[in-house]
């Protein structure tokens, strides 16, 4: 029997405000446990919640950048649960009327092929604290740091057919949120966390089958291995006769596979009602169109336009518009310089980025500035430097050694490019072998690159390429 895959995620970026989302607790990471968690945050008797208006602005900029509904007034709703890291018994969370509501974005699959996913909702919600269960032999720790800090759940329809499809939605909206400046999204500190709802179902029918939740994974990588084993683990159950339970299942990254975590509830198993302590959440077109007036280029336009505008193939302008701080740092390479776009993105996507990967580093922390890099790309297309005396000038700005045109002085490393110093070379080194002369001569062409090296060798590798080959082409003809 052939079967088909169906995948719907929810997704949790945590909004970057420097305050929680109903209280002026500190958001930031790293704290001592139970140092960031107010009264507010934990419920205490007497306390009433106040809603952030960054977290609603940074809502609305995600409906807009996704051309998702705003629902101008929302609700926010007491979602009741019992568990040792939720201090008040129950999550403040969104249910029946959320911030957004249904939009659609487009995503580019590995293979190059588009493909829309639609958009259910987003809604906002508080986090819960954290259970640690490695720190006290025997027992669990609770950190309540995280309780109350602000989240954006963004819940899409069961619209993607592989784990292929469902990491490049997710690297999507990772790459998204980034942009518009709503989440940091740093997976390894729980900034961006990822929800699959995986079911399967015969080929050709549209009923969906029963799915399982994968909670909480925190790398893509981790997302694929969880959705394919899931999938599998489902195909074996129902052609082994069982029934796939509708439960919330973890990945195992250390044996690869998901295990049962608890049956998976309906909504009403929360209980939800609407919060009687806090009013509904109005906004007007005057707070829409002030936040609109806030927002970037979005990727998906500044990819258009560095194809049109720089005339980069579309593949140069997917990797740097990957992210707003490489598209930022792209245009600042170009900005006061006539190079050809093509020649800046070839030495970030080559040179700069690999050494980033490297050395393990973020664009923020690498030791180039925009204007060094510009510099250096402008001296190799003036002719001052070759593209391999360019690498070393690169190393040394790497190196914080001085400017560019400092590093090439105090090295040495200005290219030659005078005809009558080139053509000395040349002729030393063809008078230096005579045999091979002659066997160029007969016909073996490929000592071409032997003469090229030679030269290259005598000169430091300064001389102009494309003035050596040329003189030296002439010169070996007789």
């Amino acid at each position: 029997m052939a079967w088909e895959t169906v995948i719907g995620l929810e997704i949790h970026a945590q909004l970057a405000t420097r305050s929680k989302i109903f209280s002026g607790s500190s958001t930031a990471f790293g704290a001592a446990p139970n140092t960031q968690a107010s009264a507010v945050d934990l419920g205490l008797p007497g306390v009433l919640p106040v809603v952030n208006r960054e977290v609603v602005k940074m809502a609305v900029r995600f409906a807009l950048a996704t051309e998702a509904s705003i629902t101008k007034r929302s609700v926010f709703a007491r979602k009741n649960y019992f568990y040792p890291d939720l201090p008040k018994g129950y999550q403040i969370s969104q249910m029946a009327l959320p911030i957004v509501g249904e939009g659609c974005i487009s995503i580019t699959l590995p293979n190059g092929e588009e493909k829309l996913i639609r958009l259910t909702r987003a809604h906002l919600e508080e986090d819960a604290g954290k259970s640690v269960h490695d720190l006290f032999e025997g027992c669990t720790g609770i950190d309540l740091n995280r309780a109350g800090t602000p989240l954006l759940e963004i819940v899409s329809e069961p619209d993607m057919r592989s784990a292929t499809e469902a990491v490049a939605y997710a690297r999507y909206i990772h790459s998204l949120v980034r942009y518009i400046g709503i989440c940091d999204g740093n997976m390894q500190e729980g900034s961006f966390r990822c929800d699959a709802n995986i079911s399967i179902r015969e080929k050709g029918t549209e009923e969906l089958g029963t799915r399982a939740e994968v909670k909480n994974v925190n790398s893509f990588r981790f997302l694929e291995r969880a959705i394919d084993f899931e999938v599998e683990r489902q195909i074996d159950v129902i052609e082994s006769g069982g029934t796939v339970l509708q439960e919330t299942r973890l990945y195992d990254a250390d044996r690869d596979e998901t295990r049962s975590m608890r049956s998976k509830e309906e909504a009403n198993d929360y209980r939800y009602f609407p919060d009687p302590d806090l009013p509904p959440l109005v906004i007007d077109d005057a707070f829409i169109e002030a936040v609109a007036a806030t927002m970037p280029e979005l990727p998906t336009k500044r990819r258009e336009r560095f194809v049109t505008t720089f005339e980069l193939p579309a593949a140069d302008a997917q990797l740097l518009c990957a992210d707003r701080q490489t598209a930022d740092f792209f245009e600042a390479v170009l900005e006061g310089h006539k190079f050809a776009p093509k020649l800046a993105a070839n030495w970030m996507l080559g040179e700069l980025l690999g050494r980033m990967n490297k050395e393990d580093v973020e664009l923020a922390d690498i030791p180039v500035t925009a204007q060094q890099l510009g510099q250096l790309i402008e001296r190799v297309n003036d002719g001052t430097l070759s593209g391999k005396l360019g690498k070393q000038v690169f190393e040394a700005l790497w190196g914080s050694e001085g400017s560019v045109d400092e590093i090439i002085e105090k090295k040495g490393l200005k290219q030659i490019t005078d005809t009558g110093a080139i053509e000395a070379m040349i002729d030393e080194v063809i008078a230096a072998n005579p045999s091979q002369l002659a066997e160029y001569r007969a016909g073996k062409e490929k000592l071409l690159s032997f003469f090229v090296g030679a030269v290259m060798k005598a000169s430091r590798g300064k001389a102009n390429p494309a003035q050596l080959n040329q003189i030296l082409r002439e010169k070996l003809k007789g």
